[in-house]
């Protein structure tokens, strides 16, 4: 069940305006009954304006006077007009400047180790430009020196399900395009270690 906007304001101006229950009161604003009470008792919400949901369009006048002649009635709140936030999609995804760098050491390894990636898919792993993904692969990136393959995963640019998940749908694709898919990567050892 969807709340009022500004739960204990409503509350306060439903206990000073209404002759309705605590219960009723809390059922609504989704507050326990006792919260109600110390609210009307002066104990909590002190300094808190009131907050009249029927001139903001969140209930009806009749719904308040439905549920003042029955304690058993629950007040139902109006259904907004505004439109609710739509979902954000699966796109890109904001990536922190301080991993913005390794950007194209993850593109390197996923162009290195899963050539069957389309570039969609790397983009929306990555949260990357078609042309960062045409400049790593040409070796026309500004910092192309630099550059060495890195797991995106474990740069934290994108989750291991993900990369899984995309990787199976290029082998699936290139499966069902009657091409050969390629075998995993092996790892190779770190220098370091």
């Amino acid at each position: 069940m969807s709340l009022p906007l500004m739960p204990k304001a409503t509350a306060v101006w439903l206990i000073e305006k209404t002759a309705l229950t605590f219960t009723q009161i809390a059922d609504f604003c989704g507050m326990h009954p006792l919260e109600v009470q110390a609210i009307a008792d002066g104990e909590v919400a002190q300094g808190i304006n009131g907050y009249d949901p029927v001139a903001n369009s969140q209930l009806a006048e009749s719904e308040i006077k439905r549920c003042e002649a029955d304690v058993n009635a629950r007040l139902k709140l109006l259904p907004s007009a505004n439109p609710l936030p739509k979902h954000r999609g699966k796109g890109a995804r904001y990536t922190p400047v301080a991993k913005r760098n390794d950007r194209p050491d993850a593109i390197a390894f996923l162009l290195k180790s899963y050539p069957q990636l389309s570039e969609p898919q790397i983009i929306k792993l990555l949260g990357t430009t078609k042309d960062t993904i045409h400049k790593v692969r040409d070796r026309a990136h500004w910092n192309s020196a630099n550059i060495k393959p890195r797991d995106p995963v474990i740069l934290g640019l994108c989750s291991q399900t993900d990369l899984v998940a995309a990787v199976a749908a290029a082998n699936e694709r290139l499966t069902r395009d009657g091409h050969a898919v390629p075998p995993l990567p092996v790892s190779e050892p770190d220098e370091a270690a």
